[in-house]
């Protein structure tokens, strides 16, 4: 049994370079074909049509498929025989593509600047992509703000066992410096080292960095700053389970993560809706007029449609406010009573109680509609569309949600509470594959 780690709690981000893993062609548009979303943002279907496009597309990895009658591994020349587990999948593919040449190790530790550039004109958003240790015990230097849903982290954690290596980063929001700025636009004079545009429209560019001094320039701006999970709940808590079960496993005791200013040049935060697919439209409405002081039909009929009303809804709706819908129909429902948010735990910090999804858990989907908050019954949607379009083919009903600010997000963690899991969905979002950290290197 080793022993306790005798080291004071850092107050800071440690952050260190490391010796990557990627595909060793890096052209556009192989990178464009071979990459994917993170794992969590990827449908069934969309799980087919990323590993259609490339028999070396990282979505086998991250969501491996050992069933017989798995289409996609069928028309895969090369695919890996089925092997017991899907995480024992992953790593018999992962194993493959290096003895193949697919993929391959620096032999320098780096790190990477990572910036991504939205379409439309949004704020381009920059970071660093390092190997972010553990915080220890009593450590406040990487904070949570969601609930984490215990078979999902399980699975994070199998995969990276049988692994051994971090296959997408998590994303951490921390705390603006001065000092980082300058290292950015120095970190990106050049040509970058790898670059793509994804099916969004997204830039992605990022920049390996190398020199010794730089390098610790930058976890020293970085060591005085704290962060938030932004992205990655359930791999981080993957990535604490896996190291207390090997914590003699050079490298368990770090994480990979994209590390970005929650000020400007960071991250923007949007809603994640909710979907009851047991929940009927009408029996919501019905059940709401008791229990919010405006419950109101909202026009549908513009040239957006549903879609464009909510989010025009949304964006003038004040705190405690909600849309619910189904096929064409919009309600809008306003001005909780006492009934309803009483059903929020008091004793519960400030910070926590006043958020909008914590009153759509506790007030609405388990007091009013009586239903458990769990995956078969609370399904996630990350946009308008798809939670209007997953509650008409499931005969229930969309619960639409304002976004919270990056402001609430930290103040729920660091009071030490916990939002409901997938509460914010900060954007852009890195993609997957581009940069990989084996265990140790």
């Amino acid at each position: 049994m080793p022993a306790p780690d005798a080291r004071p709690p850092s107050t800071g981000l440690e952050v260190h370079p490391f010796r990557a893993l990627t595909y060793r062609r890096r052209d556009p548009a192989h990178l464009a074909r071979v990459s994917s979303p993170a794992y969590d943002l990827v449908t069934p279907a969309g799980r087919k049509r990323l590993a259609d496009a490339d028999p070396d597309n990282i979505v086998r990895l991250i969501l491996p498929r050992v069933d017989a009658d798995d289409a996609v591994a069928a028309d895969d020349t090369r695919a890996t025989p089925s092997v017991e587990t899907p995480a024992a999948h992953s790593a018999a593919t992962l194993r493959r593509w290096l003895d193949e040449g697919v993929l391959e190790a620096d032999e320098t530790p780096a790190l990477w600047l990572y910036e991504l550039s939205p379409p439309r004109g949004l704020p381009t958003t920059v970071g660093w992509l390092g190997a972010v240790s553990l915080p220890r015990a009593g450590s406040a230097a990487v904070l949570p703000h969601e609930d984490t849903y215990a078979p999902a982290v399980e699975g994070r954690r199998a995969l990276l066992a049988a692994t051994h290596t971090d296959l997408e980063p998590i994303v951490l929001a921390h705390d603006p410096d001065p000092d980082l700025p300058p290292l950015v636009e120095r970190a990106r004079s050049g040509v970058p080292t790898l670059e793509l545009t994804d099916d969004d429209g997204v830039r992605h560019r990022l920049w390996r960095l190398t020199d010794p001094a730089m390098i610790e320039e930058v976890r020293t701006a970085l060591g005085r700053t704290r962060a938030v999970i932004a992205d990655g709940h359930h791999r981080f808590a993957a990535a604490q389970a896996h190291h207390r079960g090997a914590p003699d496993l050079p490298g368990s005791d770090a994480v990979l993560a994209l590390v970005t200013s929650s000020g400007t040049g960071g991250l923007r935060v949007e809603a994640i809706h909710r979907v009851l697919p047991d929940l009927p439209l009408d029996a919501a409405v019905t059940a709401a007029r008791g229990a919010f002081t405006d419950v109101t039909e909202v026009p549908t009929d513009g040239a957006d449609g549903p879609v464009g009303a909510a989010h025009a809804w949304l964006a003038k709706a004040s705190p405690g406010s909600f849309l619910l819908g189904s096929g064409t129909r919009l309600i809008g429902l306003r001005g909780p009573t006492a009934g309803v948010a009483g059903a929020v735990p008091v004793e519960a910090p400030p910070a926590w109680r006043e958020l909008d999804v914590v009153l759509a858990h506790h007030g609405l989907i388990e007091e009013l509609w009586q239903l458990p908050d769990e995956p078969a019954s609370v399904l996630i949607a990350h946009d308008v569309a798809s939670a209007l379009r997953e509650a008409t083919e499931r005969g229930g009903t969309a619960l639409l949600l304002r976004p919270p600010s990056p402001g609430d997000v930290a103040a729920v963690a660091r009071s030490g509470s916990r939002m409901p899991r997938k509460s914010t969905l900060f954007v852009p979002k890195p993609r997957t594959g581009l940069v990989m950290r084996p265990l140790g290197a």
